[in-house]
């Protein structure tokens, strides 16, 4: 990811230094370099120094590796053919008179697609009880969707009975885009969503100091379910049935863990005692039979918006209906973005 990245913001400043036919801004360059390490000093930085020899100065900078949109395309591409009309569509930046410019533009899209030849490929390993597991790409759930690749599912739907697969942070941030996003790219439509909780997490958002976290506290816990359910409901408006794991830990109490419980039954939900930490797989067992029983329920999944609506009805759908807003205020400069993007095409594309 690295190496592929960099390289692209190499030709671009070597094709501002040998005539810029393409008439490239340079003050509108959105391809910026990578690191893997969060390194401040580097976020924002002039290059080109040092001489005619040295290239064009300009401002530009470092981002983190996973926040790369060629780690996004590595997880979202199908195989090695449709990663590279994936590279081939990227805008890293704008001419003088506006056109975006991308890396077919700069006939740089087959270089790059071939530093991906391994990388595509899902890395297969075990866990300490060998069960087969495929650990596979990672971009940012922030600025990216924030799932593993899509070839890594499809392997492990073709593999095995059950496929279990990490979808980011929440059931706001996280499950949202692997729903709405890759979801709907690959054609994915899952059985049932595992959202992990607490106890020590829901008394910290009730309130409670995380020094006194390890002391029954039934009140602090009652305030800060109200974010545990939100996260249920978020799932139930995909009509996916949820089960809520609970993270053992050995200061949670009985009366703690049955309040959780209780609420979460009252919303329809399952909930399961998870102790894989300290037990292996003898911990996850029940909540796996209970996985295994929410998969067999009847679904009606649909996503969240519809990939033909606008950008700003897409926006609208998700941030009232996931977030709970009561409604979306734009900025100038967003008001101006979604025009451009509109201009474009992309109005519609999932968000």
């Amino acid at each position: 990811i690295t190496t592929a990245h960099n390289l692209l913001a190499a030709i671009i400043d070597n094709h501002l230094h040998h005539g810029n036919a393409l008439g490239i801004d340079s003050r509108r360059i959105t391809w910026r370099r990578v690191v893997d390490l969060n390194e401040r000093a580097l976020r924002n930085i002039v290059c080109g120094l040092g001489g005619k020899a040295n290239g064009i100065p300009r401002e530009t900078g470092f981002d983190i590796t996973v926040a790369s949109e060629m780690m996004a395309i590595l997880c979202l591409a199908k195989d090695l053919d449709d990663m590279k009309e994936r590279i081939g569509r990227i805008i890293v930046a704008y001419t003088y008179e506006g056109k975006p410019v991308t890396p077919k533009d700069l006939k740089v899209t087959g270089a790059l697609t071939l530093l991906f030849k391994d990388a595509i490929k899902p890395n297969l390993v075990q866990t300490l009880e060998n069960t087969p597991a495929f650990v596979h790409g990672g971009p940012f759930a922030n600025i990216a969707h924030g799932c593993n690749s899509v070839s890594a599912t499809k392997y492990a739907l073709k593999l095995a009975d059950y496929c279990v697969t990490e979808a980011g942070f929440g059931a706001d941030l996280g499950a949202e885009k692997f729903l709405d996003i890759k979801c709907r790219f690959a054609g994915f439509k899952p059985s049932a969503v595992v959202i992990v909780a607490t106890v020590r997490a829901l008394k910290m958002h009730g309130g409670v100091p995380k020094n006194e976290l390890a002391g029954e506290n039934i009140v602090a816990l009652e305030k800060g379910l109200a974010n545990l359910t939100k996260h249920i409901e978020n799932i139930q408006q995909f009509g996916l049935p949820a089960v809520v794991a609970i993270n053992a830990f050995p200061t949670d109490t009985a009366a703690e863990l049955s309040f959780v419980e209780e609420k979460c039954n009252a919303m329809g939900a399952e909930v399961a005692l998870s102790e894989v930490w300290a037990k292996g797989s003898l911990g996850g067992q029940v909540l796996a039979e209970k996985v295994l029983a929410a998969c067999e329920k009847p679904s009606n999944f649909s996503f969240m918006y519809d990939e033909q609506a606008s950008i700003k009805d897409k926006i609208a759908a998700i941030a009232t209906k996931i977030y709970g807003a009561d409604g979306v205020n734009y900025t100038a400069a967003a008001e101006k973005t979604v025009k451009e993007l509109t201009a474009l095409g992309f109005d519609k594309t999932p968000i």
